[in-house]
């Protein structure tokens, strides 16, 4: 996505027995970290850690044009009832790169947990990569819009 260069709230979840690592977390050295400034690991509205929820990180630019990320959808819905933001952007499961929001396929209500809310909300950069995480995690298809407006039933 050009934009985006070349390349507190209880339901955190995610755990993986294996691991002991969330589903969502990503090592510090992979999370692509977008916004600047001495806070610039931390999401924008919550302040959690990007890296621990990267897989449900988001990001947009505010009304300054400067790019704000966060950890999750919800955390980019509560900064747009206060401002609008433009060119949002999402990282992608299947890659863990960010691209365009508006061209993500969605998984919600997977059984991996969600990031900021109950309902969990996945992105990635391809259909058949989606109809592959519901086939082995459950859920249900979406577009980027429908991810919206399930993210507002949280307020």
């Amino acid at each position: 996505m050009h934009a985006y260069g070349k390349d507190g709230h209880s339901h955190h979840g995610g755990h993986s027995s294996m691991s002991g690592k969330m589903f969502q977390s990503v090592d510090h050295k992979k999370a692509m970290i977008l916004q600047k400034g001495e806070d610039a690991k931390s999401c924008s509205v919550c302040g959690m850690k990007l890296p621990m929820f990267y897989k449900t990180n988001h990001a947009a630019k505010d009304s300054k044009g400067e790019t704000k990320q966060y950890c999750s959808i919800h955390c980019l819905v509560d900064h747009k009832h206060s401002e609008k933001t433009t060119d949002e952007g999402v990282v992608a499961v299947d890659t863990l790169k960010f691209i365009d929001a508006k061209k993500a396929f969605y998984v919600i209500a997977s059984k991996k947990k969600g990031t900021m809310s109950k309902v969990s909300k996945y992105a990635f950069s391809t259909k058949e990569k989606a109809q592959e995480f519901v086939k082995n995690n459950g859920g249900k298809m979406a577009s980027y819009e429908q991810a919206v407006v399930e993210a507002k039933k949280d307020f």
